[in-house]
This record gives C-alpha cells, structure tokens and sequence, in this order.
C-alpha cells in the first residue's frame, strides 16, 4: 500500500519542514508515502469561504484517482487513539492500494470532497494550526508503522 499526505498550501515554519521532513524519511522504511502540496488559491481575500473551499476542492479531487481510498483529516471525524490508528492502518494495507490523507484549506472541504470521500479521521478535539497538523499527522503516521512492526518507539 502506498500512502499519500494531500495539503493546500506550503508548509512555511523552518522548524516544522524539518521535522515533517524527518518523520517523512521515518515513514518511508515502512510504506511508500508521498506529500502532495496544492497551491494556495490566489486572491484568496476576495473568495467567500464556500467558494474557496469549491475551488479547493477541485484540486483536491484532481489529485485523487477512482481506485484511492480518501481520508479527510476532519474536526468531524473519528478519533482513534494510536494503536486503534496502527490497526486502522493495518486493515487498510489489505484493502487499499494507496490511501490518500488529506487535510483541507483555512475552511474545510467542499461537500463534493465530502462525498467522495471514504472515510474522516481527527486528530483531536482541540484546533490547530494547518501548519501543525501536518506534523502531528505525520509523527502519528510514523508511529502506527512502529507499532505495526512491534517496534519500540511507542510505549503503553
């Protein structure tokens, strides 16, 4: 299985890259992944919220083939705690040929990335940053290789 992290928009804190960077390298022992990094829609400012995230939204969909399973990073979504997420994992290596994680704009998805998706995960009840989330998803992906592999970087 191969795995795919979809954004909108540049990672911009130095120390995040590098970290997001490391846990990358990290990941790539275990699984095949790829980031994917969207462009910022220009003249955002002048964009109501639903049209932005439409516009979004058609680049997300771009990006995701007929035979992906999507996951939306989403405040809506199931939480897991990390060994559920490792087995959540697990299961979707016998099944998906790549799963494409995505997290969307300032504003969200639009319902049509809704409609297509597969599935929505959260990371947390608590609201970060865009820039953050990316590195607490790639730690947490990182993590669920580990536990996968009976390895010990994680501890319960």
């Amino acid at each position: 299985m191969k795995a795919t992290l979809l954004l909108i928009g540049k990672t911009k804190e130095k120390h995040f890259i590098a970290a997001i960077n490391d846990y990358i390298s990290r990941i790539e022992h275990y699984l095949p992944f790829s980031l994917v990094t969207i462009p910022e829609l220009k003249n955002s400012k002048n964009l109501s919220e639903d049209l932005q995230k439409e516009r979004e939204g058609a680049l997300i969909l771009r990006e995701v083939q007929p035979s992906d399973t999507l996951i939306l990073l989403d405040e809506h979504g199931k939480e897991l705690r990390s060994v559920e997420f490792a087995n959540w994992l697990q299961k979707k290596e016998n099944v998906a040929k790549r799963v494409v994680f995505a997290i969307g704009g300032a504003y969200g998805f639009s319902p049509d990335v809704y409609k297509r998706a597969n599935e929505q995960l959260s990371l947390s009840k608590m609201t970060f940053s865009h820039q953050m989330v990316r590195l607490i998803f790639t730690e947490q992906l990182y993590r669920a290789c580990t536990i996968i592999k009976g390895e010990p970087y994680h501890h319960e």
